[in-house]
């Protein structure tokens, strides 16, 4: 294994200074990132990357040659840049994103614009905005209505790219659509169609599509394969009993993909499926968590490694001959501290695009140049973090009162004793599929910048531990997975770390209800709750915002939470501030309708009702999160002016 030239003589330098705690301004906290979905075009002739102005994406293209900015592209009003992809050497497709209020992702409708490197070329490829045909024999890109996205760029064919479409129609679960897209053009020909309900797709090294996961219900699942291009889709028999099917990748000789799958609702494994034999063959499987991420080679589609995250994260790697296994492993010997991500490389494997970080580094790109073996800096994501004075996020681990073993994660402030430190407990949103992971936290690092120690605990209920940890929090929203937080709390407590009582929880969205639903549960543990664009009565969300509205919502919300009033209304904190003792802090957000406006208000009459004391804080413009910088530094500046009149700090 051989040292990469230049990252580990940076980081020795950097971590040999010592450096005296300060308090970095909130702004620093607050600000979006001014870099992400950094890429090479497939010669490495550009570095285009996302960056955030003003609360929206643009999308920044540089020539590497002059180290000069040669195009923007922006979107007018409240639209924005999103994921893109190049689709040749001169050329990219970029999703246009709308911002909306009600939601914390922007809303994406399946438009795909084109663009050249340079600027020109601008083109509407897909979409319900296309231009209608007429008798022209010049083909047009004619609408397609229905939510579209890049299925494979095909970036060694300079005409095309495959795009999948979920169409839009009286179905609520229709079958997909697979096009092959003029990327000039936007002139389309249907490639195929699914053989069953929202399909999934996968195409080999030839761009071929050849396999589709499908299911009717949500719940059983289906595999259909075909061979090359050919329109003739047959059932896969799996012989094996596996859920949670999700594919990834062909192996090089195409005759086999790798899949990840559960066996019997544990954590989920990687599979290599034979699609000529049909056996299944398990390459590897964590006891706790399942794959975080399968990182496959963007030139040749090949599996070459993947990350785990049971605690701090980790790699293991398939095939030890690949050339980005070897290139990840010199990497990590390198710059030792971070995780390591290849994020993009050339067709020619001579540059790739690093990206480094942790849970006190929110983020370092740098340029790979495999001939010279060397690591060149480009930038950090978030300017204003010294990450020298960041504080150490450490992995725990416990028991619940039912042995059930809970997961979590805990940050130490920098420079000062990790003893009876006073303490705000964080609850993740979700419940369900969300989980924490090692990295950095902006909202957990501000306040372990003020002294705080931090904790966020993964609960029954939260993602990636397995189906059967995920539904052992259906229907314990208000008992058993409040209990996993208040002993994750009870465990830091007798582990030394934090003062039991100098203490406080807050969260958003499910985190938001946590905040006061574990303050009911236990009122004597936590000196103040702080809700943020949370839910508070259970039995509104069957009939306010945007998961009520749908008819797979209600279905979920009936598996989640149940149908017995009585019983939502004893797990819902706007019926039980009788029991709260903890002062409140309520932030929501105006436009919200996933935790619609109407929880806040139900939550306040409840508080003045009951004269128990509580501050109100809203932002009329904003949704089910805080876009805005400004609105994130007035949110920062309020949560800790809170904290700090209800902890010793």
């Amino acid at each position: 294994m051989k040292k990469v030239i230049y990252g580990a003589l940076i980081l020795l330098l950097l971590f040999g200074q010592t450096v005296a705690a300060k308090q970095i301004p909130i702004e620093a906290f607050s600000a979006g990132s001014k870099y992400s979905q950094v890429k090479l075009s497939p010669t490495g002739e550009y570095l285009s990357f996302t960056s955030e102005v003003e609360g929206r994406d643009s999308l920044v293209v540089l020539e590497l040659a002059t180290n000069k900015i040669i195009n923007v592209v922006r979107f007018s009003g409240n639209s924005e840049v999103g994921y893109y992809e190049w689709v040749n050497d001169e050329r990219l497709a970029l999703q246009k994103l709308y911002l909306k209020g009600w939601t914390d992702h922007p809303q994406y409708y399946g438009e795909i614009f084109g663009i050249d490197a340079d600027g020109s070329g601008g083109k509407y490829l897909v979409g319900y905005q296309g231009q209608m045909q007429t008798g022209s024999r010049l083909k047009k890109a004619t609408p397609l209505y229905g939510t579209s996205y890049i299925l494979d760029p095909l970036v060694n064919d300079e005409k095309y790219m495959l795009v999948y479409t979920i169409p839009w129609g009286a179905s609520k679960e229709p079958t997909t659509v697979v096009y092959r897209v003029n990327v000039k053009t936007g002139v389309r020909k249907r490639v195929t169609r699914s053989p069953s309900r929202m399909a999934a797709f996968l195409t080999d090294n030839q761009g071929h599509v050849r396999v589709s996961l499908s299911t009717d219900d949500y719940i059983n699942q289906t595999i259909h394969i075909r061979d090359n291009n050919k329109d003739d889709w047959r059932e896969f028999k799996l012989n094996a009993n596996l859920t949670d099917i999700s594919l990834h990748a062909f192996d090089g000789s195409g005759k086999k993909i790798y899949i990840t799958a559960s066996e019997s609702g544990e954590a989920e494994g990687v599979f290599e499926l034979n699609l000529g034999s049909g056996k299944v063959k398990k390459l590897l499987q964590d006891q706790v968590v399942s794959p975080k991420k399968l990182w496959v080679d963007n030139v040749n589609h090949e599996l070459f490694a993947v990350e785990l995250e049971p605690g701090y994260p980790t790699y293991a790697f398939v095939d030890n001959t690949a050339k980005m296994t070897q290139r990840l492993k010199d990497l990590i010997q390198s710059l030792p501290g971070d995780q390591i991500h290849l994020v993009s490389t050339t067709v020619d494997a001579t540059k790739s695009i690093v990206l480094a970080r942790s849970d006190i580094n929110p983020g370092t790109y740098y340029l790979y140049h495999a001939d010279k073996n060397q690591l060149q800096f480009l930038f950090n994501t978030k300017e204003g973090i010294d990450h020298r004075l960041m504080a150490e996020t450490k992995p725990v681990s416990f028991k619940a009162r039912d042995g059930l073993e809970i997961h979590g994660y805990l940050t130490l402030p920098f420079n000062k004793e990790a003893k009876n430190l006073p303490l705000v407990v964080m609850p993740h949103g979700g419940p369900h599929g969300p989980r924490d992971w090692w990295g950095f936290d902006s909202d957990a690092q501000l306040l372990a910048n003020r002294g705080i120690a931090v904790l966020k605990v993964n609960f029954r209920g939260s993602g990636g531990y397995g189906r059967a940890f995920e539904h052992a929090g259906h229907q314990k929203w208000g008992s058993a997975i409040q209990h996993d937080i208040i002993d994750a709390t009870k465990y830091v407590i007798e582990q030394g770390y934090a003062d039991p009582k100098n203490m406080c929880i807050m969260g958003a969205s499910f985190g938001g209800y946590s905040a006061l639903q574990s303050s009911i549960i236990e009122p004597d543990m936590f000196k103040c709750a702080i809700g943020v664009v949370g839910v508070y009565d259970l039995p509104l969300m069957f009939e306010e915002g945007d998961v009520a509205a749908r008819s797979t919502g209600q279905r979920y919300l009936t598996q989640v939470l149940g149908t017995d009033e009585a019983k939502l209304k004893a797990y819902s904190p706007s019926y039980n501030i009788d029991k709260l003792k903890a002062p409140v802090l309520i932030v929501h957000g105006g436009d919200d309708e996933r935790a619609p406006i109407e929880q806040a208000e139900s939550l306040v009459d409840a508080l003045k009702k009951a004269k128990h004391p509580y501050e109100y804080m809203l932002l009329e413009n904003e949704g089910h999160g805080f876009y805005k910088p400004e609105h994130r530094a007035d949110y920062y500046k309020r949560v800790l002016a809170f904290l700090d009149e209800h902890l010793v700090l």
